[in-house]
């Protein structure tokens, strides 16, 4: 049976983008990628939603890490080499090997998935790792606290709903960024 892991890189105060949709300062350096791509090695599946899915496929084409660092070149194989299950009414079809399109998320359907995985799978976007950790799917969760503050935006963790928490690991790096990892409690 297959794990199915949350992560994120967020804001000390807690968001994946500003109020303005903007991200760049999530960026890994190289220490943070190289320990990201561990994490990432365990992983046969991806579930995303559209959004995530537009931003993640860009690891499919060769001119994203062509002449990138190892850590980039890496995780582009790493993400070439699991499926991908992607949620989206609007999609038509796949812009990436070994990925599907799902018109509804449907957790019980992913419960079953959860089951029969011979590898781990994550959940990537934050509205649609809400629905998955409401619905009691998620085991654990890794975020990436970087060292700004944006004020507002897209919360990384779901809001209106409890979820208790008991920490496995924690990590500082040298850019400041910390990790914390997450067993979510049943």
């Amino acid at each position: 049976m297959g794990r199915l892991t949350y992560s994120a890189i967020a804001s000390l105060d807690g968001y994946v983008a500003d109020d303005q949709g903007t991200f760049d300062w999530s960026a890994p350096d190289e220490e943070v990628h190289r320990f990201v791509n561990e994490l990432e090695r365990p992983v046969g599946t991806y579930l995303y939603g559209r959004r995530m899915y537009e931003v993640m496929r860009a690891w499919e084409r060769q001119d994203t890490v062509a002449g990138g660092t190892a850590q980039l070149q890496d995780f582009a194989r790493l993400w070439q080499a699991a499926d991908k299950v992607v949620y989206s009414r609007t999609l038509q079809g796949p812009s990436s090997a070994r990925t599907r399109i799902e018109r509804d998320f449907d957790p019980e359907h992913v419960r079953r998935m959860k089951a029969a995985a011979p590898h781990d799978m994550t959940v990537g976007g934050p509205e649609l790792a809400a629905q998955a950790i409401r619905a009691g799917l998620v085991d654990d969760c890794h975020l990436f606290l970087s060292p700004i503050v944006v004020g507002g935006g897209k919360p990384a963790l779901p809001r209106g709903t409890r979820v208790d928490l008991e920490l496995l690991a924690e990590r500082r790096f040298g850019s400041g960024v910390v990790h914390l990892h997450y067993r979510i409690r049943s």
